[in-house]
C-alpha cells in the first residue's frame, strides 16, 4: 500500500504506476479515509510505503499508524529524521531536505522523493526478474494503444 497527500500524493501515484508495470498488486488510495480504512486492513506480510515531505501531515501519519498497528510493515519517505512519520515506520528513509529559500525544500525534497522511489522500482526490477520483465512486456503491450 502506498500514502501520500498533497506534492507527495503525485510521488505515490507515480510509483503505484511503476509497481503495477512490475506486476505487483498496489493500492495508493487518493482519499484519506479510504487510506485509513485500507491501512487498517493490512497485516502481517504486508507493507505500507508512507510518503510525506514534513513528515507530520496528519492523514499520513494517521494512515501509517494504523497500518502498523495491524501488522504491515511500514517505510516512511520523508525529508526530515525527527517526525511522526518516522517515529511511527518500521523503517524510514530520509531524503531531500530544508533549504533555506521558502518554498523551494518541497521542490528539491519531491525531486529527491522521486528518485528514491524510482531506485525502489528498479530493486524491485531486479529482484523479481522475469515474472517483472514479463509483466513490463504486458504493460508495454497496454500503453501502446496510446501511442500515435
Amino acid at each position: 500500500m502506498l500514502i501520500g497527500a498533497g506534492l507527495s500524493g503525485a510521488v505515490v501515484l507515480d510509483l503505484g504506476y511503476r509497481l503495477r508495470a512490475l506486476g505487483l498488486l498496489v493500492d495508493a488510495p487518493a482519499d484519506p479515509i479510504t487510506a485509513q480504512l485500507a491501512a487498517a486492513g493490512l497485516g502481517p506480510g504486508t507493507a505500507c510505503l508512507a510518503v510525506s515531505h514534513t513528515g507530520a501531515t496528519r492523514s499520513v501519519v494517521d494512515a501509517a499508524r494504523l497500518a502498523r498497528e495491524a501488522g504491515a510493515e511500514v517505510l516512511a519517505l520523508t525529508s526530515y529524521a525527527r517526525s511522526p512519520l518516522t517515529e511511527t515506520a518500521t523503517l524510514a528513509l530520509v531524503a531531500g531536505g530544508q533549504d533555506l529559500v521558502f518554498g523551494l525544500e518541497t521542490t528539491a525534497s519531491r525531486l529527491a522523493h522521486l528518485a528514491a522511489v524510482d531506485a525502489l522500482a528498479q530493486t524491485l526490477l531486479a529482484l523479481r526478474g522475469p515474472r517483472a520483465e514479463r509483466a513490463l512486456g504486458l504493460s508495454a503491450d497496454v500503453t501502446a494503444d496510446y501511442a500515435y
